[in-house]
């Protein structure tokens, strides 16, 4: 069922992962999807092949100027979806690199909330904006310090977010593993083992996968009734 049929969904982070998964549903689901990314050459080789109403943008969201003059391109957008991230701030806290948790929360906090908030002229009422984050803001691992307050922060600011912004519905959604080229800059071997960790220790017994992220991006896109709401789809992490 065409669930998003002529609606226009924006995904910025769309060229890989979770973003690509998100926009290849909406796709399918009928909808004028726009994806952005920062590099067109991965850009292309992403959208390439898939079907249904789909195009690029080049997009730096920590450019406030770029995020402007691309909304005042799309039009009117009935969903925004922000799976912007990077891949620093994790670590113990005793040696955590500072300066690199900055750059997380540049490579992610910030261009999330900089991108909604850009979008804002053009949002449909009515519609949604949906934010990734990651389970690591509510799960106390240690390690994770860092990444959540990355994520907490966005968190955070959903519930205000939905009421001051409503009647658009303002929603996250919280991953736990999943199989992307995020874990590619781990090592191989401690890749492994994470994986083989969770695939043991999770209720789902098995590692996510980007599209089990998008199927909960989809839900709140479509379902109206839903907002201030945090989905964590992580295979039952945040239980143990």
């Amino acid at each position: 069922m065409a669930v998003l049929k002529d609606q226009k969904v924006v995904v910025l982070g769309g060229s890989s992962g979770v973003g690509l998964a998100v926009v290849k549903q909406a796709a399918a689901d009928g909808a004028q999807v726009i994806a952005a990314g920062r590099d067109a050459r991965r850009l292309d080789e992403a959208l390439a092949g898939i079907t249904g109403e789909v195009s690029g943008e080049v997009l730096d969201a920590n450019d406030r100027t770029a995020l402007d003059a691309f909304f005042a391109r799309t039009g009117r957008v009935d969903h925004l979806v922000l799976t912007l991230s990077g891949g620093e701030g994790a670590g113990p806290f005793a040696q955590l690199d500072l300066d690199a948790l900055r750059r997380g929360f540049e490579a992610k906090f910030w261009p999330q909330l900089q991108a909604a908030q850009a979008s804002l002229p053009v949002l449909r009422a009515g519609g949604s904006i949906t934010f990734v984050t990651a389970v690591s803001a509510r799960i106390a691992r240690p390690g994770t310090a860092g990444l959540a307050a990355i994520n907490g922060a966005l968190e955070a600011m959903v519930g205000s977010l939905a009421r001051e912004l409503a009647p658009t519905r303002v929603n996250a959604v919280s991953p736990g593993v999943i199989d992307t080229a995020w874990w590619s800059r781990v090592p191989e071997e401690a890749r492994r083992a994470v994986f083989d960790e969770q695939q043991a220790s999770l209720p789902a017994g098995r590692v996510g996968r980007p599209e089990d992220v998008a199927q909960s991006v989809r839900f709140l896109m479509d379902n109206g009734f839903v907002t201030g709401s945090v989905i964590e789809c992580d295979g039952g992490l945040h239980l143990l």
